[in-house]
């Protein structure tokens, strides 16, 4: 359960890690007993760095912003059990100090023409459109066996993961260069997690999250009678996410058409073009601003770098409008979520949808605006 890197989706959208498996020696498909060592032994590692945030915080040598850090996301962490009814556990309770900017490395991988992801599966956390490393060189070199056989390849550094309630997860220093708000919204995002994942259904456990995250944040600075730290950003990376969600839609239109292969390749350029095209005419309407988007736009562009924006909130408004439903109260929204998590794949997607279209039906503006 892993989160991306700034330049990558100022809304930390989630990217899971399928290290629920870590202790378990029948990992399948792609997995490989090397592989399985080196999850092992990169999880122990940051393992092994944890300390008690309490006994960080009272450190003589602590910087003065990293306390006041830390001191925060104690009091966000008893919120969440208190308040959002979320796990009451050692994980988030604790601090690691790493030596490097990410914690792990996500590998993501698709088809030249398909916005399908190359799947990675595991034998108690299902599948997962991304493989995790803990050692940039070992990414690499998935990455380069991956584009050998003429797939797109996203290489993304993580910050910060969920192991879903296997381990106490601490706090990273990879999670420093975030907003209060984004590593708070982070702390409540994972415990969402370890309340509540469906094994092989990304998009639903990463949606269920991203709401817990955005509307606990929501609930957290009204309890403390605060402002979101940066409300203008959060809406420009939003807009952002639409237009390549748009995009997303354009090229699987593209993909899934009778042109030929040359025409599909073209299409695609044109599509990326036409993208980086809106955006620098965002930028233009922002006064500059990018919402931390710059970078991942001028980089090259390919299908596997817009798959975490196709898998991770596609149906955060549907649980919005599920929690309407139950009136706001979060025991019986995670009764109602671990209930249709029980249904069948195509019964709970045709229930996500209708409570999708719900929400769209709810919040669209009307003529006049009646």
């Amino acid at each position: 359960m892993a989160r991306p890197a700034r330049a990558v989706h100022r809304r930390r959208i989630a990217w899971r890690s399928a290290l629920s498996t870590l202790l378990l020696l029948t990992l399948s498909g792609c997995s490989t007993l090397g592989y399985y060592a080196h999850l092992a032994s990169g999880e122990m590692g940051v393992l092994r760095r944890r300390q008690p945030i309490h006994k960080v915080i009272a450190q003589a040598d602590t910087p003065p912003a990293l306390r006041a850090r830390l001191a925060a996301v104690l009091k966000a962490r008893a919120f969440a059990s208190d308040h959002l009814h979320l796990p009451r556990n050692r994980s988030y309770t604790l601090y690691a100090q790493l030596d490097r900017p990410f914690v792990m490395y996500n590998v993501f991988a698709t088809p030249a023409l398909s916005l399908a992801p190359v799947t990675h599966c595991f034998a108690f956390a299902g599948c997962v459109a991304y493989q995790g490393f803990y050692q940039l060189k070992r990414a690499q070199a998935a990455a380069a066996r991956l584009r050998a056989k003429g797939d797109d390849v996203y290489i993304g550094g993580v910050p910060a993961y969920s192991t879903l309630g296997h381990f106490a997860d601490p706090v990273l220093s990879t999670m420093n260069r975030w907003s209060r708000d984004e590593l708070i919204g982070t702390v409540f995002h994972e415990l969402a997690h370890q309340k509540l994942y469906l094994k092989g259904d990304t998009a639903f456990n990463e949606s269920f999250a991203t709401f817990v995250q955005h509307e606990g944040l929501r609930e957290w600075h009204a309890a403390q009678g605060t402002p979101l730290e940066q409300p203008a950003e959060a809406a420009h990376g939003k807009a952002i996410t639409q237009l390549i969600l748009r995009t997303r839609k354009r090229l699987a239109s593209l993909y899934a058409s009778a042109a030929s292969e040359a025409q599909k390749r073209a299409g695609k350029a044109r599509a990326f073009d036409d993208m980086r095209q809106q955006f620098q005419a965002l930028k233009k309407q922002w006064h500059g601003k990018d919402a931390g988007f710059s970078a991942w736009m001028a980089a090259p562009m390919n299908n596997a770098k817009l798959l975490p924006f196709g898998l991770y909130d596609h149906w955060e408004p549907a649980f919005a409008e599920m929690f309407r439903r139950q009136h706001h109260d979060w025991p019986a929204f995670y009764r109602a979520v671990k209930a249709l998590s029980r249904q069948p794949t195509k019964v709970r997607k045709a229930q996500m949808q209708a409570l999708l279209n719900a929400y769209t039906h709810q919040t669209t503006p009307t003529p006049n605006g009646q």
